[in-house]
């Protein structure tokens, strides 16, 4: 049976040219700024030129564009690899090329004989998923939707794995697993976001086995929100006073992009310097590694049609109403 697997992720840049159109994509989306059609859009235009400069600074200081695109190619040759001839990889951007339609006729013209929609945000959000699931068409194929996997064991593993060893190089060191930031009025609304962080670090810190400083933290918040936290920087900053090493985690990307590269790299290694952080160590996300390809072909193969998450049913308690399967 031939298997068509669209991967799902927001995209990014592939010029300098490109990095305000991007971003007016970005801020016209409805699940980041709720306002009717028309002012949203008028809204995103005035954002976009207004953040196009700095944008187009961090673009620059990755070589002109983002590595995203490249990032998730990747993924998706390993992933085939990984599955077998019967299965092809598409991936679906959700904010710049390839977007869902041209993803669409691409898989139809391969006439799949089913298809398994496969976010590649391992924690659910409506901001993430469901917004890249709104804009895909609906192919009159059967099809299944993993919609989220936050304690994936092959994701796991890997965490785990480099979190065990960079303790091992940096003893008595504080692990900052950090995130993307969401507005509170979000995770208040019903978001399931921040509980399946949580669920994800619970799993590392369990599979890593023994006991060690850490904490859950938020980056790349942006306006007069108010955003969840703690703050990645604040925490940084904190690592700094208690002079102790800091490992940062990127614990909600699976691939290198401007807020790992520039964001993490540069920025917060430098406020680490300034803070008096003895040591500041970021470890890589996790990419195409093998343990975290065999946990994404354990997804498909496992995906029947309808919805399922990474453990099958629901996993999110009740009163996230913007749970999947709520929705």
């Amino acid at each position: 049976m031939r298997t068509a697997v669209v991967l799902f992720n927001l995209g990014g840049p592939d010029s300098l040219e490109s990095v305000q159109p991007f971003l007016f994509n970005l801020f016209s989306d409805k699940a980041i700024i709720r306002l009717p059609g028309p002012f949203r859009r008028l809204l995103a235009g005035i954002i976009s030129r207004r953040r196009a400069p700095s944008a187009i600074e961090i673009y620059r200081k990755l070589g002109g564009s983002s590595p995203l695109l490249a990032n998730t190619e990747a993924q998706a040759r390993a992933l085939e690899a990984a599955l077998g001839e019967e299965y092809r990889c598409f991936i679906a951007m959700r904010y710049w090329h390839p977007r869902a339609e041209a993803t669409a006729r691409e898989v139809l013209a391969w006439r799949p004989d089913r298809l398994v929609l496969l976010p590649l945000y391992p924690q659910y959000s409506t901001a993430t998923t469901a917004s890249s699931l709104e804009e895909w068409p609906d192919l009159g194929l059967p099809t299944a939707l993993v919609c989220c996997w936050p304690r994936e064991p092959g994701f796991i593993g890997v965490i785990a794995n480099r979190v065990t060893t960079a303790l091992a190089e940096h003893p008595g060191a504080r692990v900052l697993f950090s995130a993307h930031g969401l507005p509170e009025r979000t995770v208040k609304r019903g978001d399931p976001y921040q509980w399946q962080i949580e669920a994800t670090v619970a799993a590392v810190v369990a599979r890593v086995g023994r006991a060690f400083d850490y904490v859950v933290c938020y980056q790349s918040r942006v306006g007069p929100l108010r955003w969840i936290g703690p703050y990645t920087d604040a925490e940084i900053m904190r690592a700094g006073a208690d002079g102790v090493a800091a490992i940062v985690v990127p614990i909600a990307f699976v691939s290198e992009h401007s807020e790992t590269l520039v964001e993490l790299d540069i920025d917060y290694s430098h406020l680490a310097e300034r803070s008096g952080v003895p040591a500041y160590v970021r470890l890589p996300t996790v990419g195409a590694e093998q343990g975290f390809i065999d946990g994404l072909a354990r997804l498909v193969r496992n995906a029947a049609n309808g919805l399922r998450s990474g453990e099958g049913g629901r996993i999110c308690p009740g009163e996230f109403g913007c749970c999947a399967f709520a929705r």
